[in-house]
C-alpha cells in the first residue's frame, strides 16, 4: 500500500519507518533538520525490539507526493493550523485519512475539511521519543493501533479497515481493527485527558500523585468526569470503563511523564485545548458537571502557547 505520513516525528516516524520496512511505499512528511536526515542517512529506530534504518522518500510539501491509499494524520494537536492544509492536500479520491491524534476533536475536523467518508479515527498505545533529527527511540515494545470507522456504517469491521489493519499487522504494528473508532477514542481519552491534566497541573510524574490516597481519589474522580462527558454525548463506553482504568495506572512506572508535562518542561506549546479544554467544552454543551477537570483547565490554559523553561 501507499502511505503518507503527516507529522513524522516520534509516533508517525516509528510507524511510518515499521511500514516501509515491511515493503509499503511510504512517503514521510518533515522540515527542518529532521527533513534533511531522513533524506541524507535515512530514518534511523532505536528500540528493544531491534534498531533498524529505512531509506524512504520525505518530502516537506503535499503537492510533491503522489497519490497515496492511506494519510496517517499524527501531528500534535496545536500543530493542527499548518498540518491540517497538507493532509487536505494529500487525500484525494481514492484516498483514506487515519487520524492517531490525541483527544476526541481530531476526528471532525478532518472530516470537515475532506468529508467524513474519507476518515478514519483511531487511537495509538506507544512510548517514542525524536532522539534527534532522523532518530527515533522506543521505550519498551508497545506499538498498537486501535482505529476503524467513524461514520456510516459502524456495526462491523469494514472492508478498507481491515487491509489496512493486514498491513500493519504485516509491518509487525499491534493493529486492533473495531467497528466503531469513536468508542475506542473515548476509552483511552477516559485516562489520556486526567493524566495529562494531573501532571501537567502538579509538574511531576504520575507515581507521587497515584500513591498519595487524596490525589489518588482526585485522580479517579476525574477519569469519572470525562467518562460522563463521553456518556452525555452518546458515546457507549463499557460499563467498567474506569474500573480498567485502575490497574493500568497501577502498572505504570512512576517515574512515568505525560507527552503534555514533557512538552510544558522544555517550554513547548501543549495540548491543553485538545485534552483538556474538550473536555471543559463538551461538558458545558452537556451541563455535565467537571469541577477537577475544570479547574485543571484554568491551571494549563496559560501555557498553551509554551512556558519559558525558567518559570515551568
Amino acid at each position: 500500500m501507499k502511505f503518507a505520513i503527516v507529522g513524522s516525528g516520534a509516533v508517525g516516524g516509528y510507524y511510518g519507518a515499521k511500514l516501509a520496512r515491511a515493503g509499503h511505499d511510504v512517503t514521510f512528511i518533515a522540515r527542518g533538520a529532521h527533513l534533511a536526515a531522513i533524506r541524507e542517512r535515512g530514518l534511523a529506530i532505536k528500540s528493544p525490539l531491534g534498531g533498524f534504518v529505512v531509506k524512504a522518500r520525505a518530502e516537506e510539501h503535499a503537492a510533491q507526493v503522489p497519490p497515496v491509499d492511506v494519510a496517517i494524520f499524527t501531528v500534535k494537536a496545536y500543530s493542527n493550523h499548518d498540518a491540517l492544509p497538507i493532509l487536505k492536500a494529500l487525500v484525494g479520491e481514492g484516498t483514506t485519512a487515519l487520524t492517531l491524534q490525541n483527544g476526541v476533536e481530531s476526528v471532525d475536523e478532518i472530516a470537515a475539511l475532506v468529508g467524513a467518508s474519507r476518515v478514519l479515527g483511531g487511537s495509538t498505545y506507544i512510548a517514542t521519543a525524536l532522539r534527534e533529527p532522523g532518530v527515533i527511540e522506543q521505550t519498551g515494545t508497545h506499538r498498537r493501533i486501535v482505529f476503524g470507522e467513524v461514520s456510516g456504517d459502524t456495526s462491523r469491521v469494514s472492508e478498507r479497515v481491515q487491509r489496512i489493519s493486514d498491513a500493519f499487522t504485516g509491518a509487525d504494528i499491534i493493529a486492533e481493527p473495531v467497528a466503531d473508532a469513536r468508542v475506542a477514542i473515548w476509552e483511552k481519552f477516559c485516562f489520556l485527558a486526567p493524566f495529562a491534566a494531573f501532571t501537567g497541573a502538579a509538574r511531576l510524574p504520575i507515581g507521587p500523585l497515584w500513591a498519595d490516597p487524596f490525589g489518588r481519589a482526585q485522580v479517579i474522580a476525574a477519569f469519572r468526569e470525562v467518562e460522563a462527558v463521553a456518556r452525555a454525548g452518546g458515546i457507549a463506553l463499557p460499563a467498567d470503563v474506569v474500573d480498567r482504568i485502575l490497574p493500568y495506572v497501577d502498572a505504570i512506572p512512576p517515574d512515568t511523564r505525560s507527552s503534555l508535562l514533557i512538552d510544558l518542561q522544555q517550554g513547548k506549546p501543549i495540548e491543553v485545548e485538545a485534552l483538556l479544554g474538550a473536555v471543559v467544552r463538551r461538558a458545558a454543551k452537556t451541563r455535565t458537571p467537571t469541577p477537577v477537570m475544570a479547574a485543571l483547565y484554568a491551571v494549563l490554559k496559560p501555557h498553551a502557547a509554551g512556558t519559558p523553561r525558567s518559570r515551568a
